[in-house]
């Protein structure tokens, strides 16, 4: 296909899905109950991104290319219409007063760890554990009332205090302040070590708040088994897209059933699509993939899962828009297949 008939076809389905998201709010299309809260929402000029019972959300993320303070993530939230959403912890900590930290990331360049870095990073360390086993919760309270009166309520929180090197001081910390956001899980990384998992399990469950295991392209059926075991606080942060990426024994109908099967121990789900092992397992604009986006919708809808579907913007941003752009075109993506 030549790059003239490649951009054609994205400002089609761009404006298709542009359209199909203005016809999708024809109240004669809507339920009583659905009419009075989407009319409300829209009055309110807030947003509204669960659809036919299905919680649609958005790890933040997916706006990294953009500055990144704790308002104006909101802020994205509030213009890409996603009402719920897994929030990622740095400008939360930020916001809270955390150490400032001294090495500088810029994303998609290589990072050179010399003797000074590695000797500055281990001072962070030292001085972040210090700070979170001695913070207040009040910042996390105002992040809460602020997100929610906006109109944005948040399921997840995803920090980087609950790994092997932290202190189990630092990982309580990051479950109190999960809670206090009102999320009902903390997400990571499925480790390798099962100690380590029997450890988050129990602090968890101390704390009344879910561990969350994501996996990459290490996900199968029994990926997440030895975890869910456990403890009843062990469950599963399902990335869609990695699963079907990581191919072998992974199909469409192998990740229907893995969710059916384990439904009640998924606490939140990934959406992205990606291609296949065999086709490249590249991330693509939605519908462009092999994910199953639809018939993961469909199932969470028809079996009425309380699983939020959260949007992972992946793909390469296209010239001449941004991530919340490109956030609420995967919403719109899902939004259609949800009301049809």
């Amino acid at each position: 296909m030549s790059n003239t008939n490649k951009i054609e076809q994205a400002s089609s389905r761009r404006q298709f899905l542009y359209q199909g998201s203005l016809a999708s709010m024809g109240l004669l299309l809507m339920g009583k109950s659905a009419m009075a809260a989407n009319s409300l929402a829209f009055l309110s000029g807030q947003p509204n991104s669960l659809i036919n019972g299905v919680q649609v959300g958005a790890i933040t993320y997916s706006f990294r290319s953009l500055p990144g303070t704790a308002e104006q993530i909101l802020q994205y939230c509030v213009d890409a219409n996603i009402s719920a959403i897994e929030l990622m912890g740095e400008a939360i900590e930020e916001y809270a007063g955390a150490p400032k930290n001294p090495i500088q990331w810029v994303p998609g360049k290589k990072f050179e760890f010399t003797d000074a870095v590695k000797a500055q990073l281990k001072e962070y360390q030292v001085q972040m554990a210090n700070w979170r086993t001695t913070v207040s919760m009040d910042k996390f309270k105002e992040i809460r009332k602020m997100y929610n009166k906006a109109g944005v309520s948040i399921y997840a929180f995803k920090v980087n205090a609950i790994n092997p090197n932290n202190s189990d001081g630092e990982i309580e910390y990051a479950l109190k302040a999960a809670k206090t956001l009102g999320a009902k899980s903390i997400t990571v990384e499925l480790p390798n070590d099962a100690a380590h998992s029997k450890r988050l399990g129990d602090l968890g469950e101390k704390h009344g708040i879910y561990i969350g295991y994501h996996a990459h392209l290490q996900a199968t059926d029994t990926a997440w088994d030895i975890a869910l075991a456990q403890s009843p606080y062990n469950s599963m942060n399902l990335d869609c897209g990695h699963y079907i990426a990581a191919g072998g024994a992974n199909t469409k109908e192998t990740l229907l059933a893995l969710i059916e099967a384990k439904h009640d121990r998924i606490t939140s789900m990934h959406i992205k699509d990606r291609h296949n092992k065999v086709n490249g397992e590249k991330n693509m604009p939605w519908g462009q993939g092999d994910t199953p986006i639809k018939e993961v919708l469909t199932l969470l809808r028809k079996k009425k899962y309380k699983i939020p579907a959260t949007i992972e913007l992946e793909y390469d941003i296209p010239a001449g828009s941004d991530a919340v752009k490109e956030t609420k075109i995967c919403f719109d993506y899902a939004k259609q297949i949800l009301e049809s």
